[in-house]
């Protein structure tokens, strides 16, 4: 990476003041700045550390006023953080070459039909009559099982499991552990005190834009689907349980999600904290079980009945 101001800012349609020619070899967090690093100021805690920041260069608000001399080159933007986010994608694509071809160590059944441009790494199974989109990228040790569905442009990254019958989307990024379509926790209690298990009998539904962290688990429906809409973004370690319908933009984060919420269509930004509610939607538990200062499920819910 070897840019000057000047072409980053025609890239992020931004103002500069300062030294339009200094060059950026990096990026830095501001309050560990580099020279030829570029760094950015979003959030106003981080205020002081721009006028010390050793980085040659800060993406920063319009509206931003500093109080004093700063040291580096300020690129203005509408909103400083959207601005960083577009940047490092950018960068991210020049250095991270999309992969292409077949190993031939994967294990393919012949009923599969695999489209234009994928890549399928080392040791990944494809069950049959799976369908891979154009353009995906299958990384090693993934498993597929039969008649699963992967669209175009997703990345399914090593290790994930997507159990038979489960939908992916086009355009989907599955980190690295994640079960798709394990079976849900269904038990019928019997009158001897055992259990008897409930075949889980649907299948799971991710739709297009969707991005799932690592190890993270998603139950298949007993009937139907659970259904993951439209660029919903999850965090790592997240559990959604058995046929759970999920809001059509929601960030959870770290958190058990229990299937008796979020069943709203509205835009829902983090389990512990909602910044566009207000309203605590999840139970936030420990590893150890125990509540931890928040609603109880039964609680969550009741306080979730505006959203339903």
């Amino acid at each position: 990476m070897e840019y000057t101001v000047a072409q980053i800012a025609e890239l992020l349609s931004a103002e500069v003041q300062g030294d339009k020619n200094a060059v950026i070899k990096t990026v830095c967090k501001i309050e560990a700045g580099v020279e030829n690093g570029l760094t950015f100021l979003s959030n106003p805690k981080y205020t002081p550390y721009i006028y010390e920041t050793k980085a040659t260069a800060a993406i920063v608000n319009k509206d931003f006023v500093p109080e004093k001399e700063v040291p580096c080159t300020l690129i203005l933007v509408e909103n400083s953080y959207m601005a960083f986010a577009k940047l490092l994608t950018f960068y991210s694509e020049q250095i991270k070459r999309r992969k292409n071809g077949i190993s031939q160590h994967a294990c393919i059944a012949p009923t599969a039909k695999i489209g234009k441009d994928v890549y399928i790494g080392e040791f990944v199974s494809v069950g049959e009559n799976v369908e891979i989109g154009d353009g995906a990228q299958i990384y090693p040790h993934v498993f597929l099982g039969d008649n699963v569905k992967i669209g175009g442009g997703t990345t399914l990254n090593s290790g994930v499991k997507v159990y038979a019958e489960c939908v992916v989307g086009s355009g989907c990024t599955i980190h690295a552990g994640t079960v798709i379509g394990a079976d849900g926790f269904g038990f019928a209690p019997q009158q001897d005190g055992t259990f008897m298990k409930i075949p889980q009998i649907g299948n799971v539904v991710i739709e297009d834009g969707v991005e799932i962290g690592a190890n993270t688990c998603i139950d298949r429906a007993t009937m139907g689907s659970t259904i993951i809409h439209k660029n919903a973004k999850l965090d790592n370690l997240v559990q959604i349980a058995t046929t759970l319908k999920s809001a059509r933009t929601v960030r959870l984060r770290h958190r058990r999600v229990w299937p008796a919420l979020l069943k709203s269509g509205k835009t829902v930004c983090s389990a512990d904290r909602s910044e566009s509610t207000g309203t605590l939607l999840l139970a936030t538990m420990s590893l150890s079980g125990r509540s931890r200062g928040c609603c109880s499920p039964r609680k969550t819910a009741k306080s979730c009945s505006a959203l339903q």
